[in-house]
């Protein structure tokens, strides 16, 4: 009976992972019912969870929490109950779609949890608990938006670099400040990638990394100024491997995990705050010098393939996402003198 069993299993294998449900159907009776045994037992939920806690043992904390933050989303779209790969088809994930929408979450939301579900819906395919189904996912939105500027205008940039002597700026403001345009003069540097930089990756005035993020290395060569910002701000603890003093405990724990969030987050609170301060027009966040660096190299006609090597983008795609508001405008300029370049033209030719 063993033998038996195992047989249909390896058989609902083999055609679970070619998709072939419905070929189930032409077995006997007794094919049926450990078919639909097995297929109750592939629970979604408990997969996804699965796949988190997984995420979190091996370090990706960042990871698994997106995962886990999906995982909310869709309980709060399917209910409590567990459910089965199987009911997961396109018309359930545009009802998930339209469920975030009406939430009120935005369209790079929408797209993170959508996208986090078809790498947990691909990891169950390929240990064939769930059936491959082509394209199930080209309906809902998967791509990245960049509606929102998170870059700087130039009137603003120069209120940042320009070191304040105003009362209301206080030091913890002075130090977010300098440690912004650090990130801005390290080529936009993310604040993860800051604050898990190791004294060993200083070497004379380059610092060598590997971001964290899409794991490319990067050599960045530091300038006068940005060599001033880092020895004012760097770790004189001789025990901490880390260049900065934002993380005490060892890279890959939990611990230190906790310690970059509540450090990310003091800095966006004290970036908020220097911004209401000077006035600026768009809010102030760590991932603006980023957006910012790529922009002004953009506005410098500095080709996009380079601008992406220099950040370590994954793919040109990514940083063409950062760039699509202002090739935008680049286009608007462009009709506008193709535009006026015909209108002149005419009205010399009847003149």
């Amino acid at each position: 009976m063993a033998k038996f069993v195992g047989r249909i299993i390896l058989l609902m294998n083999e055609y679970m992972s070619e998709g072939y449900f419905g070929e189930m159907l032409k077995y006997p009776y007794i094919y049926r019912v450990i078919y639909l045994i097995v297929i109750k037992m592939l629970k979604v939920v408990a997969f996804m969870k699965q796949v988190a806690k997984g995420l979190q043992m091996e370090g990706n904390f960042g990871t698994a929490h997106v995962y886990r933050s999906s995982l909310n989303a869709i309980i709060a779209y399917r209910g409590k109950g567990d459910f089965t790969f199987h009911e997961v088809t396109p018309e359930w994930l545009k009802g998930f779609e339209i469920h975030l929408r009406c939430r009120g979450c935005s369209w790079n939301t929408v797209s993170t949890y959508l996208r986090t579900f078809r790498a947990v819906y691909n990891r169950a395919v390929d240990s064939r608990m769930a059936p491959y189904v082509p394209h199930l996912f080209r309906a809902v939105y998967t791509g990245t938006r960049a509606d929102r500027k998170r870059s700087l205008e130039m009137e603003d940039m120069k209120k940042v670099f320009t070191k304040m002597q105003a009362p209301a700026v206080t030091p913890d403001m002075q130090r977010a400040r300098e440690l912004f345009v650090l990130m801005f003069l390290l080529r936009g540097l993310p604040f993860v990638d800051l604050a898990y930089l190791r004294k060993s990756d200083l070497h004379d005035n380059v610092i060598t990394y590997r971001r964290r993020k899409t794991g490319r290395p990067l050599a960045v060569t530091l300038t006068p100024k940005a060599m001033r910002i880092l020895k004012r701000y760097m770790s004189r603890d001789s025990s901490s491997p880390y260049l900065f003093p934002i993380l005490s405990s060892r890279e890959g724990t939990k611990e230190a995990y906790r310690e970059y969030q509540l450090a990310l987050r003091s800095f966006n609170r004290q970036l908020m705050l220097l911004g209401e301060i000077l006035g600026l027009s768009d809010r102030l966040s760590s991932y603006t010098a980023r957006h910012t660096w790529a922009t002004t190299a953009y506005h410098c006609e500095i080709h996009p393939g380079i601008i992406s090597e220099a950040m370590g983008h994954s793919s040109i795609t990514v940083t063409e996402t950062y760039l699509k508001p202002f090739q935008n405008k680049k286009i608007d300029e462009a009709n506008k003198r193709v535009v006026n370049f015909v209108r002149h033209s005419i009205s010399a030719t009847i003149c």
